[in-house]
């Protein structure tokens, strides 16, 4: 059976005790800390996200760029070089071209290592989202699986995979072309805070509209508790962007009703928390 490694880029959200018991490798990715531009190789320390986060609140504009198929040969080819195929998960291609990069690059080193596999998966989905995919992934390989059998089995399991989040301030949705001016400023006004989902392409959209904190996480909660399916998997993953306040408040809800979940808490990754902004909490799992 071929070995292999498992990779994912740095905007997904897991726990470093996962990345460190399966050794996990990232694909780099750039954003803006201040007017620096950082590569971020993994897991970005505790004191990096606060300032990442607080510079936002100080008026910071945060921005990030993609990767180049040539970035992924780069990462990938020492891996071949060794001997090693590649399996790698992906931020949404409804939400960037990271996948199609890969997917040029897998062509370009196909020819150069023909008996090895480079397979890029589109997860169609981000930060948590993909912390359960690839824990998944991680598990599948130290049971035994071939990376063919890997790929399908977590291919089969992405359209199971729900996504859904809260934000604070709509601007940043605004920047991205998610709403529109008019409706930033009148949420703002009002302290609506929307409430969206990565749909079944990986594009974003909204679904709801709380008013306050309190009734968005609640409202979060209700979309997991009628989603929710243990039988594929009891892992779920909520991300906070330096709003740990109202993460625990999520999560206690989702213990108390399902006491055999294992949560898995996470600072939201820069990658996507330069476009939702401060106080954003995500809960994702594997649904009905």
């Amino acid at each position: 059976m071929k070995k292999y490694i498992i990779a994912m880029d740095t905007s997904g959200d897991i726990q470093q005790e996962v990345v460190d018991k399966y050794d996990l490798k990232f694909i780099p990715m750039q954003y803006s800390l201040g007017e620096e531009m950082r590569t971020s190789y993994g897991l970005e320390d505790a004191d990096i996200l606060k300032k990442f986060y607080d510079g936002q609140r100080n008026g910071d504009l945060t921005r990030t760029s993609q990767i180049t198929p040539f970035m992924y040969e780069e990462y990938f080819e020492p891996y071949l070089k060794e001997g090693y195929s590649v399996l790698y998960l992906a931020l949404s291609s409804g939400l960037s071209s990271t996948y199609n990069s890969a997917c040029l690059a897998q062509e370009s080193l196909k020819e150069k290592y023909p008996d090895l596999d480079v397979f890029p998966i589109d997860s169609l989905g981000a930060t948590g989202g993909m912390g359960v995919l690839i824990e998944r992934a991680l598990v599948n390989r130290e049971k035994g699986l071939s990376i063919e059998e890997n790929r399908d089995d977590i291919l089969k399991v992405i359209p199971n995979i729900r996504h859904w989040f809260m934000v604070q301030d709509l601007n940043y949705l605004k920047r991205g072309g998610r709403v529109s001016s008019a409706t930033a400023f009148v949420g703002t006004m009002l302290n609506i805070k929307p409430i969206l989902k990565i749909d079944e392409v990986g594009k974003l959209t909204t679904i709801n509209k709380m008013h306050g904190n309190k009734k968005a996480i609640n409202c979060l909660f209700e979309y997991f508790k009628n989603n929710y399916d243990p039988n594929l998997g009891n892992i779920v993953y909520i991300s906070d962007a330096d709003c740990r306040d109202l993460a625990d408040m999520l999560a206690e809800q989702v213990r108390a009703a399902f006491p055999d979940v294992i949560v898995r808490q996470t600072t939201l990754c820069p990658i996507i928390g330069a476009h939702t902004g401060p106080g954003m909490v995500a809960i994702c799992c594997l649904s009905k």
